[in-house]
Formats: structure tokens, C-alpha cells, sequence
């Protein structure tokens, strides 16, 4: 079992001081992973008609206007201050940005860490911000493929060429290449094309903020799904994104939380539904309370869940 951490990467200060501390203690504390989230420009909660699919309402969505750093560009500031976690997005929305763009940024954050990049990847819930950054809302889940398939091309060695729908170049040099010519595709949703992408390009399925009986169902729906095409399972991770709140908590809502006993046993139970990696979005009173829960778990709790860093 491998356990990562969010970064303090939105908010009201997402200060460089307290990203350079929480990463370098995760990385002290034998996490394996850290994390950054994808947001550009967002109206008012209140006036959104998209819906919030993690939480009841949109009222926890932050307000328009809250601070929301570039989650690549986070990473790539910390590749620069690490030395061993796993550098990844929770997710990054694949129809935001062009897709070659993207290649070059991902392939900068492999080179430049030595190759621990996880690309978590969506196709995107808000469709008010993709009108505010003037992308297409419709068939996002088509072009989120045909952006995976032009990564693909480019990441693999000599010149590439790709005709799509689109997209299209021919014969274009792109460098430097991710380590090993390929990055850890990691694919959130909870849809049957998320399912449907996990079992056609995916490392991981990475899920987010669920209940470990919802957990078990979305997984047995990318074997499915992965039967249909031949893919074998055992290539793939079952990992989610979670909350970890030691003053309470709510599993149906993916918030772990209570006691260390608590923990403990609510953890074990996404073990049971498979789960091989969970990264947490720790809630907690400023920067020193996310600290302290973040030392918790790894000193008091993750003992008892066999913790396993990339060490």
C-alpha cells in the first residue's frame, strides 16, 4: 500500500513557503507520492449550472477568484526540491490546454525529475470554465483519447506524425522525451467512458472522493471493460484521491477520518475493494494543522497499514 499527499496548491494563499514544506516533509516521511489539482478560471459557485460530482452541492467548491496555482507548473517547481516522490495530477484536465502543449510540458516535468511524473488525467466536470478558456465542451471525452493517442506518438523515439480529428502534424521533432519514452497515465472519472479509457490507456484508475463499496463497483467495471479489448488487469493500479480529516469524517463521501483506530479500520476496508495507492487531500487549520495530520498518519497510523515508499 503507497500513500500520497496533496499539496496546498489552492486556497486563499497557496504560499511557496508552505508547497516547499509540505513536500519536503511527505518526501521525510516515507510518502510515496505528491499531488497537484487543475482549475484556471472558474465563476461563482452559486451561479454554476454544472454540478459538483464530489459533494452533495457546490457550496464547497471555492469561491471565484480564490487562488488556484498551474498544477504542472507546481510539480515542476517541486521536481526541483524532491528527490524521490512521485510527482503527479489529481487530475489534470486533458481538454483545457492543446494537446502538443501538453506533451512538452509533461515531458519537461519527466526530464527534469528523472522520470517520476504520474499523469492524472479527466476529460473535466465544468463546463462554464471550458467556455471561459474558449475550448469545446462537446465530445471532450473523444478528443481527451485522440490528445492521449498524439502523447503516444510524440513520446515515442524519432519524428512523429499524427492525423486525427483534430489534430494533425507530420514528421515534427519533439524533445526532450519522458524517461523511458512513456509516463504513468492515470485515468480519473467516474463515467463508463472514464472506465472505457482506463482499459484502452491507462496505468491506474484513479478515482476520487468515493465510498469503498463505490470504489469496488468502479473497479469491477474497468475489468469489464478491460475484458472487452483482452487488456489484462494485473497491468493495472486501482488508486483514488481521498480526505483526511482527523476530526471526523464521512466514507461516503470519501472522507477518512475519527480516531487512529478509525483510520485504521476505514482504510481496510478500500483495502478489501482492492485498493493499491490513495493520495489525500488533508484537511486541517492552516499550514501547521496539515502538517501535523499529515506526520499522524505516517507515524501513527500507516505502520499498521503496511506503508511501503518507493525506497
Amino acid at each position: 500500500m503507497k500513500f500520497g499527499i496533496h499539496l496546498p496548491d489552492a486556497g486563499r494563499d497557496p504560499s511557496r513557503e508552505a508547497i516547499i514544506e509540505t513536500a519536503i516533509t511527505a518526501e521525510s516521511l516515507g510518502y510515496s507520492s505528491v499531488w497537484s489539482s487543475d482549475h484556471i478560471a472558474w465563476p461563482d459557485p452559486a451561479t454554476l449550472h454544472s454540478k459538483y460530482p464530489y459533494a452533495d452541492d457546490n457550496s464547497g467548491f471555492p469561491a471565484a477568484g480564490s487562488a488556484w496555482l498551474d498544477c504542472i507548473g507546481t510539480l515542476q517547481f517541486v521536481a526541483g526540491i524532491t528527490d524521490r516522490v512521485l510527482l503527479g495530477t489529481t487530475v489534470l484536465i486533458l481538454g483545457y490546454r492543446g494537446a502538443v502543449q501538453q506533451a512538452k510540458s509533461w515531458a519537461t516535468l519527466d526530464h527534469l525529475s528523472h522520470g517520476r511524473s504520474i499523469m492524472g488525467v479527466g476529460v473535466g466536470w465544468m463546463k462554464e470554465e471550458f467556455e471561459a478558456l474558449g475550448v469545446p465542451w462537446e465530445r471532450r471525452g473523444d478528443r481527451a483519447n485522440e490528445t492521449l493517442d498524439i502523447f503516444k506518438s510524440l513520446f515515442a523515439d524519432g519524428l512523429s506524425s499524427y492525423n486525427g480529428k483534430w489534430n494533425s502534424f507530420d514528421n515534427i521533432g519533439f524533445s526532450p522525451k519522458p524517461v523511458n519514452n512513456h509516463i504513468p497515465v492515470w485515468v480519473g472519472g467516474h463515467s463508463n467512458g472514464a472506465f472505457k479509457r482506463t482499459a484502452r490507456y491507462g496505468d491506474a484508475f484513479h478515482a476520487a472522493f468515493g465510498s469503498p463499496s463505490l470504489l469496488a463497483e468502479q473497479w469491477a467495471s474497468v475489468k469489464s471493460e478491460c475484458n472487452k479489448i483482452d487488456r489484462d488487469i494485473s497491468e493495472l493500479e486501482l488508486t483514488s484521491l481521498f480526505r483526511l480529516n482527523f476530526s471526523g469524517g464521512n466514507l461516503e463521501q470519501g472522507e477518512i477520518g475519527g480516531s487512529n483506530e478509525e483510520v485504521i479500520d476505514q482504510v481496510g476496508q478500500y483495502l478489501e475493494a482492492g485498493l493499491e495507492h490513495a493520495a489525500f487531500f488533508v484537511l486541517g487549520r492552516g499550514i501547521e494543522g496539515r502538517l501535523e495530520a499529515i506526520s499522524r498518519f505516517a507515524e501513527e497510523i500507516a505502520p499498521h497499514l503496511t506503508f511501503k515508499s518507493l525506497t
